[in-house]
């Protein structure tokens, strides 16, 4: 289609008819950017992707100087807006300078009623910018004064691309030729499915221009009145090595219908989190043509965890159901897995009413091994790849070594430990498979670096599951999913009331079990600390994780004085 002297390639998916959404890329890319994310949601949208002007297979402006303003670019945009969707706003969605220039297109009067929603990906809006700059200027405390030569320091391309000529040389040069395996290496971007199109080096070098006809300008006189007249969703990479997450502070003095959203990337999110993207893009474009756009998150981590899907084991009671819940309440889909139906299903309704995106309850005994496989199988094919997993599921056995038989052995180990190894094999090997990273929770326990002469099969299963999580971490730091193993002490849980006792008679073994029940209740420290504890450490991506104080102290003695330890172990528990 012809715009503003210019030819526009544009592309669409899925059905006219359903609501549209309109993908815009960013720099030096083409509309091949968003070549696994435009499919996902053409399941549900009629999508639209275009080469913006001078790009891909969109025609360039002559002259170029001046031809890549964003007034121009706002005369593109509402081209292909009324193209495609004359008689319905669009949804916009933008990555990079897509977003930078969708920033324009949310702000200035003349698209007003003309977009539905905006979802803005790892690109501000250059007036937002300008004023974020003279803040700081004007008031330069010590933090300020580091924010600004923070994201300075994150900018020094932007000034390269001001520069005659080099931009143009280096990018039809070696830097052309080297950039797919620049992303690969640096930005972890999987090889294949048509990125980069072989028109990148002209690419490059018109859209330095986008540059050169607005930054300055933009800085120096940013607009006063650049307020957002649709939602806006701000979905931002954690690990952006151009843009800070500071740029976006006080954005709501902008973008007052503002839902954030945080991921553990780096910039080239379309190429590696399509699925999450795809997700967040989809319910935040279903929420607004309900009526309904999210405005505030509905819990702590929301803006990390919402809409992601997260499994938990042994979530009928205890620390498993504390956690489920927990995810439920930063709005997750969820998984409730229990070898208690009842226990699961009750989880499951209560994490609906918590606030989860969704949540489902299926029964599975995580020590049999056909048992995890059917259930990978099942979850994968009904609700996706497991964003996060929580293998929690474990039993407590007490008792000396001698009065511990091999069938008492054999029964810790495949509940504690194999059941771990089960879910990280199964649905670990899925995630490590689909190339978009992940977490992996293990729950060990205080146990595994504490020794006790009262619980050597349980301690031993524990600190399997601890060297486990250090050893997996390590295998999978490359494919960016992460591995914690999180380490309580006494817990407030119904454990204590399961807990078997070796080398005892029943009599003796309820009398030991309601001894442990008084003394966690006692400490009554609750489950939902520790969940608490494992959001916080999937959101920080931390190893190991105690949490209690007692399991703090303990590990801390391993580490600095083991030998204290030992001689602790050695103590003769009160019967």
């Amino acid at each position: 289609m012809r715009a503003g002297g210019v030819e526009l390639c544009v592309a669409e998916l899925g059905e006219r008819g359903r609501p549209t959404v309109v993908l815009v890329h960013g720099y030096p890319d083409s509309k091949e950017v968003w070549s696994e994310v435009a499919p996902r949601l053409a399941e549900r949208f009629h999508v639209v992707a275009y080469d913006v002007r001078g790009h891909g297979r969109s025609t360039a402006p002559r002259p170029l100087r001046g031809g890549f303003t964003l007034e121009k670019l706002t005369d593109d945009f509402l081209a292909v807006a009324d193209a495609v969707s004359s008689d319905r706003p669009v949804h916009l969605v933008g990555h990079d300078w897509g977003s930078v220039q969708s920033w324009e297109f949310v702000t200035v009067g003349r698209t007003a009623g003309r977009i539905a929603s905006f979802t803005s990906m790892s690109g501000p809006s250059l007036d937002h910018f300008g004023h974020w700059i003279n803040r700081r200027l004007k008031r330069p405390t010590p933090r300020r004064v580091g924010q600004l030569l923070g994201q300075g320091a994150k900018s020094w391309y932007v000034y390269l691309l001001h520069t005659p000529v080099l931009p143009e040389l280096a990018w039809r040069g070696p830097l052309g030729r080297h950039w797919p395996r620049i992303l690969e290496r640096v930005e972890k971007v999987p090889g294949g499915g048509g990125y980069p199109t072989p028109s990148l080096p002209s690419d490059a070098a018109h859209g330095a221009w986008l540059y050169r006809d607005n930054v300055r300008p933009r800085l120096r006189s940013p607009r006063a009145d650049a307020h957002a007249h649709a939602p806006v969703q701000l979905i931002t990479p954690l690990g952006d090595a151009f843009l800070s997450e500071r740029l976006y502070e006080d954005l709501e003095l902008w973008a007052p219908r503002l839902t954030r959203r945080t991921l553990p990337a780096r910039h080239w999110i379309p190429r590696t989190r399509p699925d999450l993207l795809a997700t967040w893009i989809g319910e935040f474009v279903a929420s607004v043509e309900d009526g309904r756009p999210e405005v505030t998150a509905p819990g702590r981590y929301a803006d990390r965890f919402g809409g992601q899907l997260v499994l938990v084991t042994g979530a009928g009671n205890g620390i498993g159901r504390a956690t489920a819940l927990a995810f439920a309440e930063a709005g997750a889909r969820v998984l409730a897995v229990d070898r208690d139906a009842e226990a699961a299903a009750r989880t499951a309704g209560e994490a609906r009413g918590r606030g989860a995106a969704a949540a489902w309850a299926e029964t599975a005994d995580v020590s049999d091994e056909q048992a995890m496989e059917k259930l990978a199988e099942r979850v994968t094919t009904e609700y996706g790849v497991v964003d996060v997993l929580v293998n929690n599921a474990g039993i407590g056995l007490g008792g000396s070594f001698f009065d511990t038989t091999p069938e008492d052995w054999k029964k810790v180990l495949d509940i504690n430990l194999w059941g771990v190894i089960h879910g990280c094999r199964l649905f670990g090997r899925r995630m490590a498979e689909r190339g978009q990273g992940g977490h992996i929770v293990n729950v060990a326990s205080a146990a595994a670096f504490q020794p006790s002469r009262a619980l050597p099969a349980y301690s031993t299963s524990k600190a399997a599951v601890l060297m486990l999580s250090e050893c997996l971490r390590a295998e999978l730091a490359g494919r960016d999913i992460g591995v914690t193993v999180v380490c309580p002490g006494f817990v407030n849980t119904s454990i204590t009331s399961t807990a078997r006792f070796a080398g005892v008679d029943a009599e003796e073994e309820r009398r030991l079990r309601k001894r442990a029940a008084r003394l966690y209740g006692l400490r009554n420290y609750p489950p939902e600390k520790v969940a608490a504890a494992i959001l916080r450490a999937v959101a920080r991506d931390e190893a190991v994780v105690p949490v209690t104080p007692e399991a703090r102290t303990a590990y801390a003695l391993s580490r600095w004085m083991p030998g204290a330890l030992r001689r602790i172990a050695r103590v003769k528990p009160p019967m």
